[in-house]
């Protein structure tokens, strides 16, 4: 049998595996290790499965995953939320639809410091689903609003997706964060013209109020935010300065929030204990996925079957932009079922190959697939935003919330069509800070 025989059958075991109810890292790695096994020996096998697991937990360049959901993590129980939609919505009320427009404009900022996508939709599920609903919003606009606007944080960085894409792909993880800084606030500017759009046509879907707000009610609006600017400027503008690597700009990120959580009197040792122990479940889960990806990955490379792949489709008569279309086709079906990072783990080490070898860049690859796995987190099957939403707000049926999203799909695509077509909004920003 021949090595890109056993590859294949590898990939069709794993998928079924994973479908049959096995942990997608747990997956990964029995497939990877028997078929290097298959492909080498028992002993080299048993080697590989020593070496890759105490590699990966003692990788430098992985510390920034569970100090950035540290972070994360406190900034949530800090509950800067309430402050980031109330400025939101004194900014952006004259607009149709103010409300879900401030909604998407909070959910980009509390993502980003957040990175999470489920704690994101719930956290703004809470605080901006009943104001909206108060004044007359329809349900499905409301929820759904809070769906995608859950997903923009896995754009704009810190980005655990991006983090993990960067370990994969052995990129900078520098380099990513500031290449989804643009693709992030254009994807939350586009679905703000969505709203305005749709509100504006159909105005039952929000109705106009007659709220007065001055001036001074928007500027005072803006101290609820300050935490989230503090956050900011001293992670990411630390990072993109040089003054800190991404490891420590991800480790006084963590600092800086655990003394934000202390003022604004969050802080209790049942609170932070709470916070270390879903840090550190989040952690296991992520490392478990990507020493199975290793290892499967280690296995994919000494059966040559991505190489061979990449051969094959590099010498077919048809456009380079055609193969890129169907690969991001591909991604958008299997984000209908698979999360994020399973789906980075598994997929880069078979596409990323075929990428490079029609000349495309892997940080702008990075962007467009992250950009994809957005429409996973809300469309059904899976949905798991929408899912997310609908558990929070349990008065609104899951299928009012996927009516909701719906209309954001369109804006998402226009997004996933801009990339592909001026690659610059993901390549520009890394090579002005980066060089």
């Amino acid at each position: 049998m021949s090595t890109i025989t056993l590859a294949i059958i590898g990939l069709v075991v794993m998928i079924v595996l994973i479908l049959l109810g096995m942990n997608i890292g747990f997956a990964m790695l029995l497939v990877g290790v028997v078929g290097y096994w298959k492909v080498t020996n028992f002993s080299a096998s048993m080697g590989m499965l020593r070496q890759i697991p105490a590699s990966q937990a003692s990788s430098y360049t992985l510390c920034v995953i569970p100090l950035f959901m540290l972070m994360g993590n406190l900034a949530f129980k800090a509950g800067i939320s309430d402050g980031l939609f109330n400025a939101g919505d004194k900014w952006l009320s004259k607009l149709p639809g103010g409300l879900a427009c401030a909604t998407i404009v909070a959910c980009a900022f509390f993502g980003a410091i957040c990175g999470s996508c489920p704690a994101t939709a719930a956290t703004m599920g809470v605080v901006a689903t009943p104001a909206m609903r108060k004044y007359g919003y329809d349900d499905s606009l409301a929820t759904g609003v809070v769906a995608v606007g859950g997903t923009l944080g896995v754009m704009i960085p810190p980005s655990t997706p991006l983090i993990v894409y960067a370990v994969m792909a052995e990129e900078s993880v520098g380099r990513l964060f500031s290449a989804g800084v643009l693709p992030g606030v254009m994807t939350a500017l586009i679905c703000v013209i969505f709203i305005v759009i749709r509100c504006s046509r159909n105005k039952s879907l929000a109705p106009s109020t007659s709220r007065k707000i001055t001036w001074g009610e928007r500027f005072k609006a803006l101290v609820g935010c300050v935490w989230v600017v503090v956050l900011f400027v001293i992670v990411l503008g630390g990072m993109f300065s040089g003054i800190f690597t991404v490891n420590e700009a991800a480790a006084v990120g963590a600092f800086v929030a655990t003394i934000i959580m202390i003022i604004v009197g969050k802080f209790t040792v049942k609170s932070f204990l709470g916070v270390l122990k879903e840090s550190i479940t989040q952690t296991a889960m992520v490392y478990i996925i990507l020493i199975g990806a290793t290892v499967f990955g280690k296995f994919l490379a000494i059966s040559q079957l991505p190489m061979q792949l990449a051969s094959w489709i590099a010498g077919l008569a048809i456009s380079k932009y055609i193969i890129i279309a169907f690969i991001i086709i591909i991604y958008g079906i299997m984000g209908c079922f698979i999360d994020a990072l399973p789906m980075i783990t598994l997929t880069v080490p078979i596409f990323l190959p075929v990428i490079l070898g029609l000349g495309f860049d892997k940080i702008w690859f990075g962007i467009a697939i992250v950009l994809v796995m957005q429409l996973g987190y809300i469309t059904p099957p899976v949905g798991m935003s929408s899912y997310v939403v609908s558990g929070v707000v349990k008065d609104v049926p899951l299928k009012t919330v996927f009516k909701g999203v719906w209309p954001f799909v369109p804006a998402i695509l226009i997004a996933i069509f801009l990339i592909v077509v001026f690659p610059q909004i993901a390549t520009w920003l890394p090579s002005v800070i980066y060089g």
